[in-house]
C-alpha cells in the first residue's frame, strides 16, 4: 500500500484488501525491527565490497569478503540483499561461444614460449587470445595483444565473428604502433576458420596472409615469431 500510494487512494485499498486504515498509519509509525536495521547496516557492507570490485562482485564473493573481516553471515541473506537493493556482479555464463578451434589434423608447431611469460625487455614477448563480450545485438569478440614485459596492450581488434581476419587486425594494430624488430607472438592452438598461425612470421608479411586467407593458407600453430 505505501509503494501505491501515489497511484491509488488509502481508503481504497484498505477496502480492497480488507485491513483497517487505523492499522495501516499504525505500521507506518511503527519503528524499523532489529533485523531490518541490521540488514541496513550489512547492506551498506555490502554495497562497499561491490563498489570496490568495481561491480564485479557477486553474492559469494561477497560473502566471503566479509568472512574475510571476520563477519559471519548467511550466504542467502547477502543474496538476498543485493537482489533486493539491484546489486549484479560480473557474470561469466558457461556455454558462450568457443573462441579456440583446434585443428586435430594438423601438426602443432613449437611452442617457443614453454610457459615461460616473463621478458627482458619491451617488445620482446607478445601474448594474444580472444574473448567474447555479450550485448543486446549479439557476441562481439575481442582479440588483443599484450607486451608481456609491460602488460600493456599493444594491439586489439572487435568485429561480430570469429574469422582469421579478426587476430590479422590485432596483430597489424601491434607492428604498427611497436615495429618490433625481434618479438615471439604466442598464442594458443586454435585455427580461426581456415588460418592457422605458422611458428614464424615476418612483420612486412602481414599483408602477404591477408592474401593467402584466400587461399586456405594454413599450418597448426601455437606461437609467431616476428624478425
Amino acid at each position: 500500500m505505501s509503494a501505491n500510494q501515489a497511484v491509488f487512494p488509502i481508503a481504497a485499498m484498505v477496502r480492497v484488501l480488507g485491513v483497517s486504515r487505523a492499522g495501516f498509519y499504525a505500521w507506518i509509525a511503527r519503528p524499523p525491527s532489529a533485523r531490518a536495521v541490521a540488514d541496513g547496516a550489512l547492506l551498506e557492507q555490502v554495497r562497499a565490497i561491490h563498489r570496490g570490485s568495481r561491480e564485479t562482485y557477486g553474492a559469494p564473493r561477497v560473502h566471503a569478503a566479509l568472512r574475510a573481516l571476520g563477519e559471519r553471515h548467511g550466504r542467502k541473506r547477502i543474496a538476498r540483499l543485493m537482489r533486493e537493493a539491484g546489486l549484479v556482479g560480473a557474470s561469466h555464463r558457461r556455454g558462450g561461444p568457443v573462441t579456440t578451434r583446434s585443428d586435430r589434423g594438423t601438426r602443432p608447431a613449437p611452442d617457443l614460449v614453454d610457459r615461460n611469460f616473463s621478458a627482458e625487455g619491451p617488445d620482446r614477448l607478445w601474448v594474444g587470445d580472444i574473448t567474447f563480450i555479450p550485448t543486446a545485438a549479439g557476441f562481439l569478440y575481442l582479440a588483443v595483444v599484450v607486451d608481456a614485459w609491460s602488460r600493456r596492450v599493444v594491439g586489439w581488434s572487435m568485429a561480430n565473428h570469429l574469422r582469421a581476419e579478426l587476430v590479422l587486425d590485432a596483430l597489424e594494430m601491434a607492428v604498427t604502433q611497436r615495429r618490433p624488430r625481434d618479438v615471439i607472438h604466442h598464442s594458443d592452438q586454435g585455427s580461426q576458420l581456415g588460418l592457422k598461425w605458422s611458428s614464424q612470421h615476418h612483420p612486412e608479411l602481414i599483408a602477404v596472409q591477408r592474401r593467402a586467407l584466400r587461399r586456405a593458407f594454413a599450418i597448426q600453430a601455437s606461437c609467431a615469431v616476428c624478425r
